[in-house]
C-alpha cells in the first residue's frame, strides 16, 4: 500500500490551489464542496473558476505563485501547466509539512486525490496510488452502479438513531449486531425503494421491541474459497466473508482472498500440511462449535470446494450434533479451476468421456486406490494432494495398463499469478517433480486431454510475479 487512505476535515480551513485552468477548477470544486476556504493563485482564471469567484466560493490572487502563499494552509494543490512552478509548490509545502498534491505528478505528491463516489455522508474513494488515474476513474464508474444513491439517506437515518441505540444497548457488540440486522434487512430495502418514512417507522419499532440484552445466535458458513484467484469467489461467499466475526481458514486459502474478509474479523489459521497440523480435525470441529455458541458468525474458509476433499462433511456432522445453524457455499474446486487456467479441458469428446477426482493419500498417509478403475483409456484422472506419492501413482497406473507415455500435467498454485504448469508423462512423473522442485498446492492431471495444453493455454501469469505461498500464516487476531 503506497498511500495511507484517509479522509480530511477541511470545513472552514484555508487551502491553496495554484493554477487557473480546468484542471485546477476540478480540484477547487471538490474543496469547495468539502467546506474549505479556497485561495487560487494564478495570473488568469478559466470560465469555471471565474464563476466560483464571482459567487464568493473562492478568492483569487491574480499573480504568479510565491513561497509565502503556502503559509498557514491546511492543504495545497498545484495544477499548472508549468513543471517548474509545480515543483516549487511541492518543495515549499513539503518543507513545512503541509499536505501537497501535484496533479498527474505522483512523485511530487505527499497525498493523492482519489476518484470519489459521493453518497454524502457516505463516501467511497478509489485510488491507483498515482499509477493510473484513468484506471481509478474506470473503477469508480463501475462501483457507481453498485452503490445506490439512497446510501446517503440511509447513513443519515442511522445517524439520527445513534443516540437512541446507544441508550438501548450497553455494549459495542450489541449495537453492532443491531445495526447489521437493520442495514441488511427490511429497513435498507424500504429506504432504497423511496419509502423513507416507512423505513424510519420500522426502525423505531425494531428498536422498541429489541431486548436490552440480546442473546446473539451464532452460525457457521462453510465457504469454498476456490483454487486461488479471488475473482473466482461467488457473490455469496464474498458477502458472508464480509459479515463474519471470525474467519477460520486453511493453508490452501490464498492471501488475496483473506484480504477480502471483514477488516476487524478475527482470523484463525488451522492449516494442515504433511506432518504439521496447526489443529487436528476434531479440534477444528469443536472450535467451530465453541465459536458459534459464543454467538459468533463464523466463516470456515476452505480452498476449493468444502465437499471435495475439504472435510466439509465431517465438520457439518459435528455442527448438526450440537444444534449449530450452518450454510454451505460451494466453491470452484482445484481440478476445474487449475485445469481451465492451464488450457486443459477435463473432458473432451475426442480424448476423455469421464473424469475422476481422487486424493493422493488416505487419512493414515498411505496411497491405496482402486488402480484398476483409474487406469482407463478415454478418462481423465485428477490427483489432489498427490506429490508425496507420485512414484506410487506412476508405477501403479503403468502396472494396471496405462502406457508409460500417457501425458501428465502438474499445476502448482493454479489460477494465481504464481501458476506453474509442468508437462511430463507417467514414466518421468516422479523425476519431473524432483527436477522442477514442485511444492503444494499442486494438482496432477493424467490423461490424453493434457495434450491440448499446448494449443489451448490462454492464461499467462504476469512476468516477474513473486512466488507467494498460500497459507502457513500464524494465528492472527483483528487483522
Amino acid at each position: 500500500m503506497n498511500f495511507f487512505p484517509v479522509f480530511m476535515d477541511l470545513d472552514g480551513r484555508d487551502c491553496l490551489v495554484v493554477g487557473g485552468g480546468n484542471v485546477a477548477a476540478r480540484k477547487v470544486s471538490l474543496l469547495v464542496r468539502a467546506g474549505a476556504r479556497v485561495e487560487v493563485v494564478a495570473p488568469e482564471l478559466c470560465g469555471k473558476l471565474a464563476v466560483l469567484r464571482d459567487a464568493g466560493k473562492m478568492t483569487h490572487s491574480a499573480r504568479e505563485f510565491e513561497e509565502a502563499d503556502v503559509e498557514g494552509k491546511a492543504l495545497v494543490i498545484a495544477g499548472t501547466s508549468q513543471e517548474e512552478v509545480n515543483r516549487r509548490v511541492s518543495e515549499f509545502a513539503k518543507a513545512r509539512n503541509i499536505p501537497v498534491n501535484v496533479v498527474d505528478q505522483p512523485e511530487l505528491c505527499s497525498f493523492i486525490v482519489p476518484s470519489i463516489i459521493n453518497r454524502s455522508p457516505v463516501q467511497v474513494a478509489v485510488s491507483s496510488g498515482g499509477a493510473s488515474p484513468v484506471l481509478a476513474r474506470l473503477l469508480r464508474a463501475r462501483l457507481e452502479s453498485y452503490v445506490p444513491a439512497a446510501y446517503g439517506q440511509l447513513a443519515k437515518l442511522v445517524e439520527s438513531f445513534r443516540d437512541a441505540v446507544k441508550q438501548r444497548f450497553s455494549s459495542v457488540e450489541q449495537r453492532r449486531q443491531f445495526w447489521e440486522n437493520m442495514l441488511q434487512g427490511e429497513v435498507a430495502e424500504l429506504l432504497f425503494a423511496g419509502r423513507d418514512e416507512t423505513a424510519r417507522a420500522v426502525l423505531e419499532k425494531a428498536l422498541q421491541d429489541s431486548s436490552d440484552e440480546p442473546h446473539p445466535v451464532g452460525e457457521v458458513y462453510l465457504v469454498g474459497a476456490g483454487p486461488g484467484d479471488p475473482d473466482l469467489l461467488t457473490f455469496r461467499a464474498l458477502r458472508l466473508m464480509q459479515m463474519a466475526d471470525v474467519v477460520v481458514y486453511d493453508r490452501l486459502v490464498a492471501p488475496p482472498i483473506l484480504e477480502l474478509a471483514r477488516r476487524d474479523a478475527e482470523q484463525i489459521y488451522v492449516g494442515k500440511e504433511r506432518d504439521n497440523h496447526a489443529l487436528s480435525q476434531e479440534n477444528i470441529n469443536q472450535l467451530l462449535v465453541r465459536l458459534a455458541k459464543e454467538g459468533k458468525r463464523v466463516v470456515r474458509l476452505k480452498g476449493g470446494d468444502p465437499f471435495i476433499f475439504g472435510r466439509g462433511g465431517e465438520e457439518i456432522a459435528t455442527l448438526m450434533e450440537n444444534g449449530i445453524t450452518f450454510q454451505v457455499v460451494p466453491g470452484i474446486t482445484a481440478a476445474s479451476g487449475c485445469a481451465t487456467y492451464s488450457g486443459i479441458p477435463l473432458t473432451h469428446r475426442d480424448y476423455a468421456q469421464s473424469v475422476v477426482f481422487v486424493t493422493g493419500h488416505l487419512q493414515d498417509g498411505s496411497v491405496n486406490l482402486n488402480w484398476k478403475a483409474l487406469a482407463h483409456d478415454n478418462q481423465t484422472t485428477v490427483f489432489y494432494m498427490g506429490l508425496h506419492g507420485v512414484g506410487i501413482v506412476s508405477a501403479e497406473l503403468i502396472k494396471h495398463g496405462l502406457p508409460q507415455t500417457t501425458p501428465v500435467a502438474l499445476i502448482q498454485q493454479g489460477t494465481t499469478q504464481n501458476q506453474r504448469v509442468v508437462i511430463t508423462d507417467l514414466k518421468n512423473l516422479e523425476e519431473a517433480v524432483k527436477t522442477e522442485q514442485l511444492k503444494p498446492p499442486t494438482i496432477i492431471i493424467v490423461g490424453e486431454v493434457v495434450k491440448l495444453h499446448k494449443t489451448l493455454q490462454w492464461f499467462k501469469p504476469l512476468p516477474g510475479a513473486n512466488p507467494r505461498p498460500f497459507g502457513g500464516l500464524p494465528h492472527v487476531r483483528g487483522t
